[in-house]
């Protein structure tokens, strides 16, 4: 195993889709992925999985039943297990993610956004 940095803007700059996650790094049955976002995307929730969502550049709003949090550069959110959410992006921005390997990006709700497997970067 070799040991070596990850330039997450080098990362980005690799891919242009948007809702389309990229593995890159896994540690202890973990993904860490990066997608870009833009639009809205589908409401789902994921029954066995937390997911944590941090900005690395630009904003967007993370639509919950009873509420929608924004978050910015730098902030990060967690959505327990269990809870529907669904993120929106007026415009695109650069998304961090850490879940369990086996999260599907549209938990309970298979369709057209669905990625099944991550490519790697």
């Amino acid at each position: 195993m070799s040991i070596a940095k990850v330039t997450i803007k080098d990362k980005f700059k690799q891919f242009s889709d948007h809702w389309n996650p990229r593995i890159v790094g896994e540690l202890n049955g973990q993904h860490v992925k990066l997608a870009k976002f833009q639009g809205e995307f589908v409401w789902h929730k994921h029954d066995h999985e937390d997911e944590l969502f941090m900005v690395i550049n630009g904003s967007f709003e993370m639509h919950l039943r009873d509420q929608v949090i924004e978050l910015q550069q730098g902030d990060f959110i967690i959505i327990p297990k269990g809870t529907e959410h669904k993120p929106v992006a007026p415009e695109e921005v650069q998304v961090l993610l850490f879940e369990p390997a086996a999260t599907l990006n549209t938990g309970d709700q298979v369709g057209e956004l669905t990625v099944r497997t991550p490519d790697h970067l």
